[in-house]
């Protein structure tokens, strides 16, 4: 097969990004990926010349290039079936990939007030009521999949899924921004922070020199 590259912003505060890099290395292949820094004057200007939004992350796979960042994920579940991304269980995976796009498309008022960045201090701050709401919708999707579904392993599906690829950065955000969590939600958290790739993101994201707009 091609080989895989993947473009995305710089990883101390882009959230979209981390959410395909985990489905790229959940896959097990070689990847080759390149940041690009996206608060400069030509950060779109480069974006552009990877993929038609001018946004990232993107995916190439040989001649083809994917572009959104729930596309990305479902691209590699199907075309890496050994990463088993999607639960097996027909009920887990209907669930899984509606709270994957749930996330996709919302919470608008959390990514507003609780930008993901890996170099902010944990702390917590105030939050007006959308943004309560949505943290209290995450954390009762994330009870249900794994008082449902979560048998076998410590992430919402059990196993790995492209659910935690989507709350990845959630996870970031309740922990830096020390959101009050139920036991269930907080060693979901615990659990995810813990992940190799997490911690992998966490320190190349810690490491950069560049400062960006939070």
């Amino acid at each position: 097969m091609p080989a895989l590259s993947i473009i995305l912003g710089n990883k101390k505060y882009s959230s979209w990004s981390l959410r395909g890099w985990l489905a790229v290395k959940a896959a097990g292949v070689p990847f080759e990926e390149t940041v690009i820094w996206m608060y400069k004057p030509d950060s779109r200007a480069e974006m552009l010349k990877h993929g038609p939004t001018g946004l990232v992350p993107v995916l190439k796979h040989g001649d083809i290039t994917v572009w959104e960042t729930l596309a990305i994920c479902e691209y590699v579940a199907e075309n890496f079936p050994a990463a088993k991304l999607w639960p097996d269980d027909a009920r887990a995976k209907a669930h899984c990939r509606s709270m994957a796009t749930e996330m996709h498309g919302g919470f608008l008022a959390l990514r507003q007030q609780m930008p993901m960045d890996l170099s902010r201090p944990a702390g917590k701050k105030d939050h007006d009521e959308a943004c309560g709401a949505a943290i209290e919708r995450i954390a009762t999707l994330w009870r249900e999949a794994r008082g449902q579904f979560g048998q076998g392993g410590p992430y919402l599906y059990g196993r790995f899924s492209v659910a935690d690829c989507m709350y990845a950065p959630v996870v970031y955000r309740f922990l830096t921004y020390g959101v009050s969590l139920d036991p269930v939600c907080m060693a979901y958290c615990e659990a995810m922070a813990a992940h190799p790739a997490m911690r992998e993101w966490k320190a190349a994201g810690v490491a950069e020199t560049e400062v960006g707009p939070y």
